[in-house]
C-alpha cells in the first residue's frame, strides 16, 4: 500500500479541512445546504457554517466520525462515516433536495454508511481515495458498507465499482436551481466482508 499516505483520526481542530473536504465531496452540495445558515445570521459564509457542523461534538458525520489522510506533510483527503442505525427511519427531510437521499439511507438501516470521501484535487491518482476507503470497509467490521454518489460522477463511480461497490438504488436529484445539470442519485453497496 502506499507509505507514504498517513490516516488519523480527526480531531475538533480539523473542522475547516474536515468542511472544505465535506463539500469538495458533495461537489459544492454541502456548502449549498450550509448557505441556510447565513440566510438565518449563524454565519457570514456557507463554509464557517460548515466549520461548526462539523465541530460539533455530538452530531453524526462530524469530526468524530471522521478520518483525515495525510500525504506530503499536509492533509490530503477524509472520509466521514458512521454505523446507519434505526433513527435514520424517524428523520424527515425539511430540505427537498436532501429528500431523495434520506428516502435511500433508509433502505440500508444497518450498514456502514460513507457520508463523505474526499480528496484534494491536486493530490488526486495516488492512492488516497482507496486507502480512505480501505479503511472505512475495516471500520463496517462485518456490517455492508453503503454509500451516495451522484450518477454525473465518474471517477467515484469507477473507484467504488474496482473495490467492490455495486448500485443498489437510485433516486432522481432534485434540481437545486432552474439550470442546475439534472442527475441521479445513487445508492452503492457491498457486502459485508
Amino acid at each position: 500500500m502506499t507509505s507514504f499516505i498517513a490516516l488519523r483520526q480527526a480531531s475538533r481542530r480539523d473542522a475547516s479541512e474536515l468542511a472544505i473536504l465535506a463539500d469538495i465531496a458533495s461537489r459544492g452540495f454541502a456548502s449549498w445546504l450550509w448557505f441556510a445558515g447565513v440566510e438565518n445570521g449563524v454565519s457570514d459564509t456557507p463554509l464557517e457554517r460548515g466549520r461548526l457542523k462539523m465541530g460539533e461534538e455530538e452530531a453524526v458525520g462530524s469530526w468524530r466520525d471522521a478520518v483525515i489522510a495525510e500525504a506530503y506533510g499536509e492533509v490530503a483527503g477524509v472520509a466521514i462515516g458512521h454505523a446507519l442505525g434505526e433513527g435514520i427511519g424517524d428523520i424527515e427531510a425539511t430540505i427537498p433536495a436532501t429528500a431523495p437521499m434520506v428516502a435511500l439511507q433508509k433502505t440500508v438501516v444497518g450498514s456502514w454508511f460513507i457520508g463523505s470521501l474526499g480528496v484534494y484535487r491536486h493530490l488526486r491518482g495516488i492512492g488516497i481515495g482507496r486507502r480512505l476507503l480501505d479503511d472505512q470497509i475495516e471500520r463496517a467490521d462485518s456490517r455492508p458498507v453503503s454509500l451516495i454518489t451522484a450518477s454525473d460522477n465518474e471517477a467515484a463511480l469507477s473507484l467504488y465499482g474496482r473495490n467492490g461497490f455495486l448500485e443498489a438504488a437510485r433516486a432522481d436529484a432534485v434540481p437545486l436551481f432552474d439550470n442546475s445539470k439534472r442527475h441521479a442519485w445513487v445508492l452503492m453497496t457491498r457486502s459485508a466482508a
